[in-house]
C-alpha cells in the first residue's frame, strides 16, 4: 500500500484527503482505482472511449405539452399549445421547442415510457430499478466500477449538489464509495476557481505548491517509474490540473457558451417568481465528456408542476420550454461540431409524465406513471426515429412497452457493459445490474 503523510484534509464528500492518498492509491471500498484501470485495459478498445451526458427534468416534465401533443384530443386534453412540424416526417412537437423540430431527424424520441413509482423517488431514473428492489447502485456507480475512466479523470462526475433526503439516488452503495459521483461543489468547487483575496490565494498556493512538491519529490526519487501503469495513472489524477481544466469555463468562448442560451423558469409553488436557467451546467457536461469523464449527470430547472391557487403549468412551461430547447440545441451541435457525436451519448428525461387530462384548478396537471418522454442523441445509435406510441389521450403506451430499465441498459450497451455479469452485493449475494436486461432494440444501429 502507497501511503503519503501529512495532515489530513478534507474533501466535499467528506472524506480526508490523507486517507485518500493512502487506500491503497484510491481504492475506497471494492476494485482500487488502479485494478479499475487495469481491467480496462484489457478490454478492446477502438478510438475515443464512449461517456453519457444524462439530463434529469426532475419533477416530472408533462409529456403532453412536450414531445406528444395530441391536437386532437379534447380541450381539457390537450392544453394551450399547439404541435410544430419537424424535420422528422410525420412527427409534431410542441411549438415552444422550435429548435428540436430543428433537428429531429437527429434525435431518438421515445414515447410511452413507463415507471413503477409515481413520486418523486428517483431510484428508476438512476439505478433503472424502483425501491422495491432494495438498494442498488447508481448506473454511473456501476460504469465507473466496471470499465473506470481515463487518465487524470473522475469517471462519474454529478452537477448536482448531494442531498441527505429521501430523493437522493445517486449512491454506489455496494460498488463501494471509490465509485461514488465527484460533484463539483463546496469547497471542491471553489479550488477551481479563481481567488479573490490574498488570504484565499496563499491557502491556494500552497495546495498546490504540495502538490508540485510531491510531483518533484516523486520524479526525483525515480519512485513513480517504479509503480505499475496503472498505480502511475491514479497518481496522476490527484496530480494534474486535468480536472480543474476541465470545469473551468473560462476557456470557453463566450460565444460558445451565449450558444447554449440564459432563459428562465418559475417554480410551480412561486408562480410569481422568475428563477435563472441554468445553461452553464449543459457547458461544463461537454467539457467533461471531452476530457475523458464517462458519465456525467445533470438536473435541469424544477418540472413539478400540480393545481393550485399558485401554480400554473402552462405559465410554467412558456418560460422553461424555449430554455431547455436552446441548451439542448447548444450542446448536441457543440457536440457534432467536435465529432462527438458518435462517441457522447446524450439522454432526456423525466421520473413520469403529467396526467394527461388538465386538473381545473391552477390549472395544472398531476404525476402519471403510466406515460413518459425520453429524447437521445449520439451514442453510435440509431437516430432519426419515434419509438413507441400512446393513446389518443397520451394516457398510455399503445405500442409496445419502454421502461427505464431499457433506457438504463441501453446505455450500458452503448458504453460496452457485460449486463450478463453479476456483481456482489452487500451480503456477498450475486445481483444483476437489471431484471429486464433488454436494451431498445429499435435504437442498436
Amino acid at each position: 500500500m502507497l501511503t503519503f503523510t501529512g495532515q489530513p484534509h478534507t474533501f466535499c464528500d467528506g472524506i480526508p484527503r490523507r486517507e485518500f492518498l493512502r487506500a491503497g492509491t484510491l481504492g475506497l471500498g471494492g476494485l482500487t482505482l488502479a485494478d479499475l484501470l487495469r481491467t480496462e485495459s484489457r478490454g478492446e478498445s477502438t478510438g475515443r472511449p464512449k461517456s453519457v451526458i444524462y439530463v434529469v427534468l426532475d419533477g416530472g416534465p408533462s409529456h403532453i405539452d412536450m414531445w406528444d401533443l395530441k391536437p386532437q384530443a379534447p380541450l381539457e386534453y390537450r392544453g394551450p399549445f399547439q404541435p410544430i412540424a419537424t424535420s422528422l416526417p410525420n412527427v409534431q412537437i410542441c411549438e415552444h421547442m422550435p429548435l428540436q423540430a430543428k433537428i429531429m431527424d437527429q434525435l431518438a424520441l421515445l414515447r410511452g415510457i413507463r415507471s413503477v413509482e409515481n413520486d418523486h423517488f428517483l431510484s428508476e431514473v438512476y439505478t433503472g430499478l424502483p425501491r422495491t428492489a432494495g438498494p442498488r447502485p447508481a448506473f454511473g456507480s456501476i460504469i465507473s466500477r466496471m470499465i473506470g475512466g481515463v487518465a487524470a479523470m473522475p469517471s462519474y462526475v454529478s452537477l448536482n449538489e448531494l442531498s441527505t433526503d429521501r430523493f437522493e439516488f445517486e449512491k454506489p452503495y455496494y460498488m463501494g464509495a471509490s465509485h461514488a459521483p465527484f460533484r463539483p461543489f463546496g469547497d471542491c468547487l471553489e479550488d477551481m476557481v479563481p481567488v479573490k483575496s490574498l488570504e484565499r490565494l496563499q491557502n491556494r498556493k500552497q495546495l498546490l505548491s504540495a502538490f508540485d512538491g510531491l510531483r518533484r519529490n516523486l520524479d526525483h526519487s525515480g519512485f513513480q517509474s517504479q509503480l505499475d501503469p496503472f498505480q502511475a495513472q491514479a497518481l496522476e489524477i490527484i496530480t494534474s490540473s486535468k480536472v480543474r481544466d476541465a470545469f473551468d469555463l473560462s476557456k470557453e468562448s463566450p460565444e460558445t457558451i451565449a450558444r447554449y442560451g440564459k432563459g428562465k423558469f418559475t417554480h410551480q409553488t412561486y408562480k410569481t417568481i422568475i428563477y435563472d436557467w441554468d445553461a452553464k451546467a449543459f457547458v461544463r457536461a461537454r467539457r467533461l465528456v471531452e476530457a475523458g469523464v464517462r458519465v456525467v449527470t445533470l438536473r435541469a430547472a424544477a418540472w413539478d408542476h400540480h393545481s393550485g391557487a399558485m401554480s400554473d403549468i402552462f405559465l410554467s412551461l412558456r418560460h422553461m420550454l424555449p430554455a431547455l430547447d436552446q441548451s439542448l440545441f447548444g450542446l448536441i451541435s457543440d457536440l457534432k461540431e467536435r465529432g462527438l457525436d458518435q462517441d457522447v451519448l446524450v439522454v432526456v428525461l423525466g421520473e413520469f409524465g403529467r396526467t394527461p387530462k388538465i386538473s381545473p384548478l391552477g390549472p395544472g396537471r398531476e404525476h402519471w406513471a403510466d406515460a413518459g418522454c425520453a429524447i437521445l442523441y449520439g451514442g453510435g445509435l440509431k437516430m432519426g426515429q419515434v419509438i413507441g406510441e400512446t393513446d389518443p389521450h397520451a394516457e398510455r403506451s399503445s405500442n409496445g412497452k419502454i421502461s427505464f430499465q431499457n433506457v438504463v441498459a441501453t446505455i450500458y450497451r452503448v458504453l460496452g457493459i457485460n449486463m450478463d455479469l453479476k456483481l456482489p452485493d452487500f451480503n456477498g449475494r450475486p445481483q444483476y445490474m437489471l431484471e429486464d436486461r433488454e436494451p431498445i432494440r429499435e435504437l442498436l444501429a
